[in-house]
């Protein structure tokens, strides 16, 4: 994805560093959901205009809750050693959503939790995405 020019999906493992930004806490920016993001038990079943809740440390919005966000790597096995930047399978039929969404329980919004979001080619109301730009 590095070589794209412009705009890109961010990785999975970029995802993941930019909701922790240097912190080891259960949602981007907080122990607590309710303090940054949208969940079934908040969101009245329905998106947010990002920025109600909280940002986490990097002043990033809605990375917990709200919307599931698409990643660039495809939903496959991921190493348990240690890596920075890891690549994700090769191939699949599911892209890697992280974060959670306004539908789901609060335990899918936690940094931690891999999820794998329905077909590219399909548009749900429960996923969203956020991009990076490349350096080329």
């Amino acid at each position: 994805p590095y070589d794209c020019e412009g705009y890109r999906l961010l990785t999975e493992a970029e995802w993941e560093g930019a909701a922790r930004c240097g912190e080891d806490l259960l949602y981007a920016g907080s122990v607590t959901i309710s303090d940054v993001g949208w969940y079934s038990g908040n969101s009245s079943a329905s998106t947010h205009a990002v920025g109600e809740k909280a940002p986490n440390a990097c002043g990033l919005f809605d990375m917990s809750g709200n919307v599931f966000e698409w990643t660039q790597d495809w939903y496959g096995t991921v190493s348990a050693s240690a890596a920075t930047d890891p690549a994700g399978a090769a191939t699949g039929s599911h892209r890697i959503g992280r974060g959670g969404s306004w539908y789901d329980a609060e335990t899918l919004a936690r940094i931690s939790i891999r999820n794998n979001v329905h077909f590219p080619t399909t548009k749900y109301s429960s996923i969203g995405f956020r991009v990076a730009k490349s350096n080329r």
